[in-house]
């Protein structure tokens, strides 16, 4: 059974940066493509970013703008995203997801609960 737990979420001012990891357990974390979606409040959960099982390929929306980096480590079962320059619209709960196809949708086959991420100015 997959499992996903988010971390590193928190309150940081505008221009500030975080890191947000994803544990991954069960079968094979090298099997699936690793993604990061987010949903701003009263907002739907959007596509941040996504990286292939080998970490070779990686996708990102539009509105990261270059400030979301997404990586992996197979060796630790773990995906990371990277993100610099926070603003206060980046306030959301962010959501790592995991499916043995690459995808923008939001049809991934395992979630975790998401972590918090609030920006101030």
């Amino acid at each position: 059974q997959v499992q996903l737990a988010e971390s590193g979420g928190g309150l940081v001012l505008a221009g500030g940066s975080l890191r947000l990891s994803c544990l991954y357990s069960g079968r094979t974390f090298s099997s699936y493509a690793m993604a990061w979606f987010r949903q701003c409040p009263g907002k739907e959960r959007e596509f941040v970013a996504v990286i292939t099982q080998s970490g070779s390929g990686t996708y990102y929306a539009d509105f990261v703008e270059g400030r979301f980096t997404i990586s992996r480590d197979n060796a630790k079962n773990t995906a990371y995203l990277q993100i610099n320059s926070l603003k206060p619209e980046d306030t959301a709960d962010y959501y790592c997801a995991a499916d043995p196809s690459v995808r923008r949708s939001a049809t991934y086959a395992y979630w975790g609960h998401g972590t918090q991420v609030t920006v101030s100015s």
